[in-house]
């Protein structure tokens, strides 16, 4: 299960697109009410991962954004573009979690119900070199 303490990056794997690179995971209670609250806008390819969720509304927001529904297996069962201020979505018993994203997010990405997304977290890169290796290498390199 996602940690709220991260981002992920959304792709949709049957159209060969990204949706975003810096979704951030809301996973708990507090994380899932909060959501987009207190926001004035979403960043062009950020997000909100609200997991689990199968329904989302948008009472105290002030700006439009488009949600993307998904099951356990991260296939789109559910899509909804330009979600406006104080509405509420039916909720998909299908869904699993929603992804909230910048209004246009799914035209752009040609995201489509039925299509596969990967959601993957971002992992750290690690040095080839690190500082004990470089050591080691500064070493080598002067010589006897």
């Amino acid at each position: 299960m996602p940690q709220n303490d991260h981002c992920v990056f959304v792709y949709n794997k049957t159209k060969e697109t990204f949706l975003a690179f810096r979704v951030k995971v809301a996973d708990t209670v507090l994380s899932r009410m909060v959501g987009l609250l207190g926001r004035r806008s979403l960043k062009r390819e950020s997000g909100v991962w609200l997991v689990p969720a199968n329904a989302i509304h948008t009472i105290g927001m002030v700006f439009t954004f488009d949600a993307v529904l998904i099951d356990k297996d991260f296939k789109v069962v559910g899509l909804r573009e330009l979600l406006r201020p104080f509405s509420v979505t039916a909720p998909n018993f299908r869904a699993e979690s929603v992804i909230e994203l910048p209004a246009h997010t799914i035209f752009r990405s040609r995201t489509q119900v039925g299509d596969q997304l990967v959601i993957e977290r971002y992992e750290a890169r690690h040095d080839i070199t690190s500082d004990s290796n470089k050591a080691d290498l500064q070493l080598a390199a002067s010589g006897p």
